[in-house]
């Protein structure tokens, strides 16, 4: 089944991927300068060693996304928030810098048709019926203008890669790399499918938010959750960082590129540069084996720095001091 997933357009493209923004949103509105940093408490970030991360994975289920080969990259001694970053955090930040997202100068975000407000009038991507652009959809209205707010214990979301760069600055932190986030998520292992081991989560053994059922029109929320699940849900992994796989995909600093060893590999390579693409890990509650089988560790995808959805947070890195 996963070779076939792999050869796959459908999962290629997978649940999660979007098209770019097109034309530029109105002016913003941002005080970022001159500001202290807010640093999170030393007891919210897992602390690394420097040493010698693994990459990668040399049994990949998705060739196109670069999964493979796997390879060796020294890492230096670095922290990681415990926590993606919560709704509560954000809001100190946006309350401190008067920051504006991405998506409220856009005026509009992406949103899982599922949280779309009754009576709301949208736009959907072709080939993609379950997702939205909503006009009004933000981090505070993550479904748009209607009933659901932002919940201050549930990762922040609908916020764009250039977004995390205003809020790494304010905390006195920045994006990991896609070694940094690796090595963390297998605390330190050389390899590992998952953050808990290699074991397949199932209804029964629940150990991620992911979606269970049939994407995308059955949801069984055997994990209790619909959408995202608060940032301390499920069990952390052995260096207590917590939902590594599933809840939220996260930014990453990189830029997305993949091996080249394919004509296919180039021409995704020549996309991610026009589209100045960055890399996000770890995957979403919209994730599941059938479709976006996209929730290990080894996993990857690709969205300009400008996107923003209602399944896209992040969390930080901190050099050691």
């Amino acid at each position: 089944m996963r070779t076939d997933m792999a050869e796959n357009p459908e999962a290629k493209r997978s649940c999660c991927s979007l098209p770019r923004r097109e034309g530029a949103g109105s002016a913003p509105a941002r005080n970022e300068e001159g500001l202290p940093t807010t640093p999170p408490a030393l007891a919210d970030i897992a602390w690394f060693d420097a040493g010698i991360a693994t990459v990668g994975t040399d049994r990949p289920v998705i060739d196109a996304d670069g999964e493979g080969p796997a390879r060796q990259v020294a890492v230096r001694a670095y922290g990681l928030d415990r926590h993606a970053v919560t709704n509560a955090r954000f809001a100190r930040f946006v309350a401190d810098t008067c920051y504006v997202t991405d998506a409220e100068r856009f005026g509009w975000s992406f949103v899982f048709k599922d949280f779309v407000a009754s009576g709301t009038v949208t736009s959907q991507p072709v080939g993609l019926p379950w997702w939205h652009r909503v006009d009004g959809a933000t981090w505070r209205l993550p479904g748009g203008p209607g009933p659901l707010r932002a919940d201050d214990r549930h990762p922040v979301v609908h916020v764009s890669w250039s977004d995390t760069q205003a809020f790494a600055r304010w905390a006195g932190g920045r994006l990991p790399s896609e070694a940094e986030w690796e090595h963390a998520a297998k605390a330190g292992r050389a390899q590992m499918r998952y953050p808990w081991g290699d074991d397949e989560p199932s209804d029964r053994a629940i150990r991620c938010n992911i979606w269970q059922g049939r994407f995308p029109h059955i949801n069984s929320l055997a994990d209790g959750y619909g959408g995202t699940a608060p940032v301390d849900a499920f069990e952390p992994n052995p260096s207590g960082l917590f939902n590594m796989c599933g809840n939220v995909w996260e930014w990453c600093a990189d830029a997305f590129h993949v091996q080249p060893l394919t004509q296919a590999a180039k021409a995704r390579n020549a996309l991610a540069g026009r589209n100045a693409e960055r890399l996000l890990k770890g995957g979403s509650y919209l994730c599941h084996v059938s479709y976006c089988y996209r929730y290990r560790i080894a996993a990857r995808m690709g969205h300009s720095a400008d996107t923003s959805t209602g399944h896209i947070g992040f969390r930080l890195a901190y050099d050691r001091p």
